[in-house]
């Protein structure tokens, strides 16, 4: 049983719904709230509480180059060791985040990608894409990129050379068997050529493919179409018949384009007068 002094309290400042006739469901109090009641004299205003101080404002980073500070010294150490090692090979390297880029030229390609595979401070024995990039303004209008990975230090590494449509890349599958596929991609949609290479043919486009997709001076439509032709039985090549090559739009063909003035919902306070036109000049006529 609860002192008489807790219950009196309770039945003050129980809720209004408390004192009803017993037909109606009454609210029981549990020992959390007899327990609230008991201490009520312990309660603080919240309202009275100091606030706390706010704390300083800082300025957002849009690019939060700091957290890969400890990374870029440390691949900086190692661009330089490369360069050391290799002084008549690599011609430069740039450091973005955290991504080391060695720029050689493709003589150099082989004895580098040597280097990175087989030295024991690089372990670099996988090679996980090759690919290209087109700059049509260049004289060596093709930057060949080899991403490389090292599992031992757990770290990446990127390769560039460049090549144009005439002079060739040497071949890399000699030293990772992965990069077969991949140098096949890259000369069927930018047209590079490897030599050295065991099977250097088309791998994405289908047999007899003019040109190569990938090159920013190919038609975004192609040259030709493909078809399945029914009375041939067998699917056929057509040059490309661009049906929409030239539409020309009227008033209100166009779903985008509304059907008379429509309405203005402009309030009139709002409503500015209609301009009118300038006088000709007769005297620029004559």
């Amino acid at each position: 049983m609860l002192p008489s002094s807790i219950l009196k309290r309770t039945v003050q400042r129980a809720p209004r719904f408390l004192l009803t006739p017993k037909s109606l469901p009454v609210r029981s109090f549990t020992q959390s709230t007899v327990k609230y009641i008991a201490h009520e004299e312990d309660l603080v205003d919240l309202k009275t509480l100091p606030r706390k101080e706010e704390p300083e404002i800082y300025v957002p980073l849009i690019n939060p180059t700091e957290k890969y500070k400890v990374q870029i010294e440390e691949l900086h150490k190692f661009g330089t060791y490369i360069m050391a090692c290799l002084p008549k090979f690599v011609q430069q390297f740039s450091v973005w985040k955290d991504e080391l880029t060695i720029y050689v030229a493709p003589s150099a390609l082989r004895p580098v990608m040597s280097f990175l595979k087989y030295h024991t401070s690089a372990q670099f024995k996988a090679c996980m894409d090759v690919t290209a990039a087109d700059y049509p303004s260049r004289t060596n209008r093709f930057d060949v990129v080899y991403n490389l990975l090292s599992v031992r230090h757990n770290s990446r590494i990127r390769v560039k050379t460049y090549a144009s449509e005439t002079s060739p890349v040497p071949s890399v599958t000699p030293l990772f068997n992965g990069a077969n596929w991949f140098e096949r991609e890259t000369y069927d949609l930018f047209g590079v050529f490897f030599t050295g290479h065991p099977d250097l043919r088309r791998i994405m486009t289908d047999y007899g493919f003019e040109g190569h997709p990938l090159r920013k001076d190919f038609p975004t439509t192609g040259y030709t179409e493909v078809r399945y032709d029914e009375e041939k039985k067998r699917v056929v090549y057509e040059p490309l018949e661009l049906t929409q090559a030239w539409r020309n739009f009227t008033v209100g063909s166009s779903v985008w384009e509304p059907v008379g003035d429509g309405q203005d919902f402009t309030p009139e306070n709002f409503k500015l007068p209609t301009p009118e036109p300038e006088p000709e000049n007769k005297e620029e006529k004559k």
